[in-house]
């Protein structure tokens, strides 16, 4: 039933507009009371992503069950979940896509339903990351920055595919766009700053040698610094 809605009101609204289709033209076209049709979605627009629920269930599983491995490449997996999504219907989610961008009220939905997205990643990297002394200090930030930068790489690549009208591989142009994000956070680059062990306490005359990977991330850099002066 809740495919049946869902394809019935997308066809209105494809139809005659977003606005100017109401929940009972919805009803009707379905042969279904309008009781059925608040049983499945709470508004008009649930009834245009039907799908996300599902998605973020399935995105929350997948998590669940990934303990170790590096934790920057487990979300960009899990963000490939979203494109799988996409790719299973690509003319509906072509559709999906110009309707959505015709209607401010669809933006502003879909822009909740990112959110949602994005702090189950970020839920998941802190969780990862709580344990661990060099990442709990700052695991909170670390870990919405991350989802942030994952969700935007996704869709970046995931709208290239949509504007073109779902011509191409979808997965090439996502997978690209996330490769930058592990190239700039994943634990490789992390770990990418080691230093000399350095006696403790360290005074003022004392040199601290510091090595580090061309293209490692600053924060990384500093926070190693800090370590091996202790703190100061």
């Amino acid at each position: 039933m809740r495919d049946v809605l869902a394809e019935a009101a997308f066809g209105l609204f494809m139809e005659r507009g977003f606005e100017r289709t109401t929940v009972d033209d919805i009803v009707a076209r379905a042969g279904v009371g309008r009781r059925s049709f608040f049983r499945y979605f709470p508004s008009k627009e649930d009834a245009v992503f039907p799908d996300h629920e599902r998605c973020l269930a399935d995105m929350t599983a997948f998590l669940a069950a990934a303990d170790d491995g590096d934790p920057v490449a487990t979300v960009c997996d899990a963000a490939r979940l979203v494109l799988r999504m996409y790719a299973e219907k690509p003319e509906f989610s072509v559709q999906r896509y110009r309707l959505t961008r015709e209607v401010p009220g669809l933006r502003t939905y879909e822009l909740s339903v990112v959110r949602r997205y994005e702090r189950t990643l970020a839920g998941y990297l802190e969780r990862r990351w709580a344990e661990d002394p060099d990442a709990a200090p700052d695991a909170a930030l670390r870990a919405e920055v991350i989802a942030a930068s994952v969700v935007a790489a996704h869709n970046n690549g995931l709208r290239s595919w949509l504007r073109s009208g779902g011509v191409g591989d979808a997965g090439a142009e996502v997978d690209r766009a996330l490769e930058l994000v592990r190239a700039v956070w994943s634990e490789a680059d992390e770990r990418s700053v080691t230093s000399a062990p350095a006696p403790a306490p360290v005074s003022e005359d004392e040199v601290i040698v510091m090595v580090a990977r061309k293209g490692a991330p600053m924060w990384r850099v500093v926070q190693h610094i800090e370590s091996a002066l202790g703190g100061a």
